[in-house]
Order: C-alpha cells, then structure tokens, then sequence
C-alpha cells in the first residue's frame, strides 16, 4: 500500500509514465507497493516490478536484488519487469523480451519547423479542437472501429477498453477531441498530466470514416499547449513502437532518451491472466 505523501513524492520524482500511480492502479488494478525507490504493483497472481529507480540511477545489482526481494515476498506466477536494462538473473526465466527506447519532447529545446504550424494552421479551418475528462460513446465508436479495422493484439484492445473507467476516475488525464465541420469526433488523444516534470502521451485513435488529414497533427500542437499551460518541463511520448511511430514522433521533435528493456518471467505453471503488458511502454501514436 502507499500512502498519499508516498504517491506525491513518487509524482515529483517521476521519470517515466509508469511511476504515474493513478495512471497503474486505474489499468491494471494492481495493490502499487514501493522497495527502496522502485515502484511496483501485484494482483491475483503477477506482479509488475518499475526498474527505473525514482530520481536516482540505474544499478543494475541493486536492481536484480530488490526484484529477487519481491519475489520471495509476493511469489507470482507472472512477472513483467520493466527498466533501462534486464537483470541477469531473470533472463532465464524470460518467456518474452523487447527493447526500444522512450521518445520525449523537450519543452525548452523542441521547435517544430514552420512547415508543421502552417499545416496544422490549414487543418484548424476543418477541425475544432476541445478538451475533455471522460470517454464518450463517440470515443468508443473511434476505439471500436480502430480495433476492428487494425485487430490489435488482445493486451491492447483490453487497454483501449480500459479507458472510460481510467478517464472516469483518473485526477489528471485529458482527452484531446479533434471535431470535423459537423461536429463529429474524428480522433483523439489522451494525455495524464500527474508527473511533475513532465506530460504523458497514453494513447490515441482516428477515423478513416471520418478521415480529416493532419487531425492527429493538430492534436500533438494542442498536446504541446496543453504541456506548456501545465509548467511541465517535457512530454514523454512513450516508445518508438514501429518506425511510422518513430517517423511521427521524430517530425514533431522528438528524441530518444532513455533506454527500455521488457522481459516477462513464469515461475510455475501459469494460470491464463489478462494483464495488460500494453500498459508497459508500449504506447502507439494513431
């Protein structure tokens, strides 16, 4: 359990989306606990371990013993370890491991080129930009027809599915509505604003029924106001993902900083779970 001044020190201290304790509860349903600077969450039979430690640096012995230490108190089935680098001990037990690296936007230093504000200048005259708190039957029928046409894998259909309890509760997440000339909703963008230092990218969808071009362009200036308004010092736009998403990001000013290591671990014979490993990193841009 943490406490409320334990969960404020986690936000000031924040370096990643998922010290966001609001943003990990409200997805996962996981109990959140702290060892020694590092986050984590257990439930039922898994447990997800932070590595990134909590505004220090990355040891990697330091970090293979207090993943070792919570094992031996919760003793999952399943563990999902996230961090700069996988420790060696859990690599034998790894039944799925990915590396990228997070993207982020830096507040001071990031310009975008003329060319990006003329272009989201024009795509304004067609599209009104609102901002929200909750997740409406349109947004669902964005989400719907996003996860028909592109059938993502299960973990993240389940995280879009998430979203209306997560807006419905979250103390800090925004959407990012981009409406066509008859009102209807063509795409958005979520956006939590809990970390201190930083904005975070969650996720987003658009409509080919409703296709406006660069809708999703004027969404990222509006991320960026909306940053800027919240004396954040940078956006955090979660993982490269693919190289479209890399493409995007990068057009926009974004740069890789900070390295991502997953890996899943099975200790016994599993029973199925539905943890959403989507929630790890691995945001996409749409």
């Amino acid at each position: 359990m943490i406490t409320p001044e334990q969960e404020a020190d986690l936000l000031a201290r924040a370096s990643v989306p998922e010290h966001i304790v609001s943003l990990m509860t409200l997805i996962s349903k996981g109990e959140p606990f702290l060892v020694d600077e590092h986050l984590g969450l257990v439930k039922d039979n898994w447990m997800i371990f932070i590595g990134y430690p909590l505004g220090g640096v990355f040891d990697r012995e330091k970090s293979e013993r207090l993943v070792q230490q919570a094992l031996e108190t919760f003793k999952p089935e399943y563990l999902w370890f996230i961090g700069p680098e996988i420790p060696p001990a859990l690599l034998g037990a790894a039944t799925e491991r990915q590396t990228d690296r997070y993207y982020l936007f830096d507040m001071a230093t990031g310009r975008p080129k003329p060319s990006l504000r003329r272009l989201t200048d024009r795509t304004a005259q067609e599209v009104t930009v609102e901002r929200g708190r909750t997740i409406s039957r349109e947004h669902q029928e964005l989400i719907a027809e996003l996860l028909e046409r592109e059938q993502p894998a299960a973990r993240v259909r389940e995280l879009y599915r998430s979203l209306p309890d997560y807006l419905g509760r979250s103390p800090s997440a925004w959407t990012l509505d981009a409406r066509d000339r008859k009102g209807r909703l063509c795409a958005f963008t979520v956006v939590d604003l809990a970390a201190a230092h930083f904005s975070a990218y969650i996720l987003g969808a658009h409509s080919k029924n409703r296709y406006v071009p660069h809708a999703s362009d004027l969404l990222f200036r509006e991320m960026i106001s909306l940053t800027r308004e919240a004396g954040k010092e940078s956006i955090n736009l979660g993982l490269g993902v693919n190289e479209g998403i890399r493409r995007f990001k990068e057009k926009w000013g974004g740069i890789p900083f900070l390295p991502y290591e997953f890996c899943e671990c099975r200790y016994r014979t599993a029973r199925k779970v539905s943890l959403l490993d989507a929630l790890l990193g691995r945001y996409q841009l749409h």
